[in-house]
């Protein structure tokens, strides 16, 4: 069984060769390597001073880690969070404003805070020992960088699985001309601490082959080279199709209760909002392990963009949106009384809802039923991004190859990418990037990219602008981005639990 390093994470790195195992130590060696771009390398804030304009505005706020109690579900729960609330609170940007983040940790362990999905500066990533030291109990570090897009985003601690305790808060960032709808950040989350097992409670028991939930078996490895189906049609037992792109195994973790805004049903989140207003809701899930099936009431929800990249809108009954992956919805409140908006646990009758509703209804409103979950959800082939939002067409500089192993028995998962003279993932600035992720293993996962955008190339390059993919059962998808931010980055699993068990690694910029 592997040993996580000072309580963070083991990293997977893993040569031409196969698939290779190491520690985080190990893998920070390649930041003493005279040809790589390490986070403190004069190009990184000679990249950051490039986002600057001459007008920006610095948005100060302090974000204190300690151990408190919250309310969830009616229950009063101890677990750990920013500021004493759950979520933590909103951190609200223009398009290039700098954030300038004091961060206070009063946990009893170190922290990082990693700033999900933002083009950020190498050195203000949030990864330990990648490219900042963890935060010391009692000891405070300050986050300043440039937001040089509008979208949603969320900040998260990037520690061990401190992510599954309350730890997480939104970020918005938008243009200094919006004039859009109003816009709601609504985080969903998954929940255990204080009600159940703790996080580290609970990736003991995953790593000791005991999960609590699934077959003993879901999750195994294919065998090498097998690819079944697509994104949305399988052609085995159990693989994705249109009412299951995620496949049959969608959860590794049963949890006692689900979220929305920090709230379940029992007490759920309510939106107020002015009789058929559209609102614009920044759908964010901040989960540690579960997808969610989205659906509103009347089923009129409008699907507008996707990890802070606009997309052409597109009418949806039923949206998936995978841990870390974000999308911004249209809806319109009713003209009288109230709307549901469900979230359901991807391959599972467990749920959570919110309401949003006309003023002056009063609190005895009851919710309409929610809309038919049963609907096939909007697949990754249905979204396409705006000609403004999409990458230039241009050939690849570079191809890579990369491949996600595993399994549940064991608990064991990696990534196998290539590296040359010991460097992971090696790219230099300048250079699209062509990167071919194949999932071989019986489940889906929720791949992060650090630091970038990628486009999903589909046959008309116009699939839409993410960092964070949602990748079924056997089956691969093609991305593309520009390397245009130089330094050492993660590209990771989202499950923390799959992440802290080895399904991550770095790519890395060459002088």
């Amino acid at each position: 069984m592997r040993k996580r390093i000072m309580g963070l994470f083991t990293v997977f790195a893993v040569g031409i060769l196969g698939l290779a195992g190491i520690g985080v130590a190990t893998a920070l060696r390649a930041t003493t390597n005279n040809s790589v771009v390490d986070p403190h390398d004069s190009l990184i804030p000679e990249t950051e001073q490039a986002r600057k304009t001459a007008d920006a505005t610095t948005r100060n706020i302090t974000l204190v880690a300690a151990p408190t109690t919250v309310l969830i579900g009616g229950r009063t729960v101890s677990t750990w969070a920013f500021n004493g609330q759950v979520p933590g609170p909103e951190i609200r940007a223009q398009v290039g404003d700098v954030v300038r983040a004091e961060v206070v940790n009063d946990l009893p362990e170190p922290l990082t805070v990693h700033w999900h999905g933002i083009a950020i500066r190498n050195d203000m990533d949030g990864v330990p020992q990648l490219n900042q030291e963890a935060i010391a109990p009692g000891a405070r570090f300050v986050y300043e960088f440039v937001v040089s897009h509008e979208g949603s985003y969320f900040y998260h601690s990037h520690v061990g699985v401190q992510l599954d305790r309350g730890l997480y808060g939104p970020l918005t960032i938008t243009s200094k001309s919006t004039t859009g709808p109003r816009d709601i950040p609504i985080l969903l989350d998954d929940w255990t601490d204080g009600v159940g097992r703790t996080p580290d409670q609970q990736l003991a028991q995953l790593q000791s082959g005991s999960t609590g939930a699934g077959s003993p078996n879901s999750g195994q490895t294919g065998m090498s080279g097998m690819h079944h189906g697509s994104m949305i049609h399988g052609g085995m037992s159990g693989a994705a199709n249109a009412s299951q792109p995620l496949g049959a195994d969608t959860v590794d973790i049963d949890y006692p209760m689900y979220l929305i805004n920090g709230r379940s049903s029992a007490d759920p989140a309510v939106i107020d909002a002015a009789p058929g207003e559209q609102v614009r809701l920044r759908l964010i899930n901040a989960a540690a392990s579960t997808p969610f099936r989205i659906a509103a009431s009347g089923g009129a929800m409008t699907v507008v963009a996707s990890d802070g990249y606009e997309l052409h809108a597109l009418p949806a009954k039923t949206l998936v949106i995978g841990m870390g992956e974000r999308y911004d919805v249209l809806v319109r409140a009713p003209r009288t009384g109230s709307m549901s908006l469900v979230a359901q646990v991807e391959g599972k009758r467990a749920s959570v809802s919110a309401m949003l509703r006309a003023p002056k209804v009063g609190s005895q409103s009851t919710m309409e039923p929610p809309a038919d979950l049963t609907q096939d959800p909007v697949s990754l082939g249905d979204l396409h991004a705006n000609p403004e939002s999409s990458l230039p067409v241009r050939p690849a500089d570079q191809t890579f190859d990369v491949t996600l192993n595993g399994a549940m028995m064991g608990y064991e998962w990696g990534i196998a990418a290539p590296s040359v003279g010991g460097v992971s993932i090696p790219v230099r600035e300048g250079q699209r990037i062509r990167m071919k992720v194949t999932n071989n293993t019986m489940m889906w996962h929720p791949v992060h990219l650090h630091g970038h955008t990628f486009q999903v190339v589909n046959l008309n390059h116009d699939g839409p602008r993410k960092d964070t993919i949602a990748i079924a059962p056997m089956d691969s998808i093609t991305i593309e981005f520009d390397a245009d931010n130089p330094g050492q980055w993660m590209l990771h699993c989202h499950n923390i639990y799959h992440a802290e068990s080895g399904m991550m690694t770095t790519f890395n910029y060459l002088k």
